[in-house]
């Protein structure tokens, strides 16, 4: 019996997403002006639902940005080069997540619809996402709807960021539901790893930046993808049916 729903952020209810690899691209470029933003937000697409820890040192990396960053640690006074080039995107990401119309622009609405039928429906909802504690309250205030959720869990509160399960594993302990009494709705394929792998039914609604790495997935009895957002309520209620009534058989 499916009791409760939990939502990623970035990329399922708003697509800070694009805002992210924005974000990254510009600093970036800040740091070897030869390259070429778009370039870089493609490049982003390879760790999309990571860490920021993850995504820095992965487009470091990438685009062979170490010794650039290494010079701009005093800058910041940090001790490791990814640092230095995420506290370079974060003012003009903090700018962007802070501007209502920008968000709104960014919206998921169909998710967002979910979500809102979640709570008419009486499902408890938790929210579980990559982002630090203050870039998702920011998001979540600036939309209005941080209130719609029981439980929120961030990166700042696990050890092991998505594919991990630890985050899910929490946010059920949180909401005090046993794995199979819960539903993530996902847009990346590191974060339908975290919640396949805590054992929690899934629903993907994949981007364009993450579409291809959604359907690359093996099939799981557990996991539904939703490429049509339009579908997402449909199949949401379609699929907690079957899961009920599987339940209901087993036992």
């Amino acid at each position: 019996m499916i009791k409760a729903l939990i939502f990623d952020l970035d990329g399922t209810l708003v697509q800070t997403e694009v805002l992210k690899a924005k974000s990254y691209a510009k600093a970036a470029v800040e740091l070897n002006p030869s390259l070429k933003e778009e370039d870089v937000v493609e490049g982003f697409k390879d760790f999309v639902g990571l860490s920021r820890k993850e995504v820095a040192k992965g487009l470091l990396n990438k685009f062979d940005l170490g010794d650039a960053a290494s010079k701009r640690m005093k800058d910041f006074d940090v001790a490791k080069p990814w640092q230095a080039f995420g506290d370079i995107r974060l003012d003009s990401y903090f700018k962007m997540i802070s501007d209502a119309k920008i968000l709104e622009e960014h919206l998921c609405p169909y998710n967002l619809a979910l979500l809102k039928w979640a709570r008419k429906e009486g499902y408890p909802t938790g929210l579980g996402t990559m982002s630090h504690r203050k870039e998702a309250y920011r998001v979540l205030d600036v939309l209005n709807i941080r209130s719609k959720f029981d439980v929120i869990s961030t990166i700042q509160d696990v050890e092991h960021g998505k594919p991990d399960p630890e985050i899910y594993n929490l946010l059920a302990e949180d909401l005090r539901i046993s794995h199979d009494e819960g539903l993530v709705i996902e847009d990346s394929s590191s974060g339908v790893k975290a919640a396949l792998a805590a054992n929690i039914s899934c629903i993907a609604v994949p981007s364009d930046f993450t579409r291809d790495g959604v359907h690359k997935l093996p099939p799981n009895e557990i996991l539904r993808i939703v490429d049509n957002p339009t579908n997402l309520l449909e199949t949401a209620r379609k699929f907690i049916s079957e899961l009920n009534s599987h339940k209901e058989n087993a036992n």
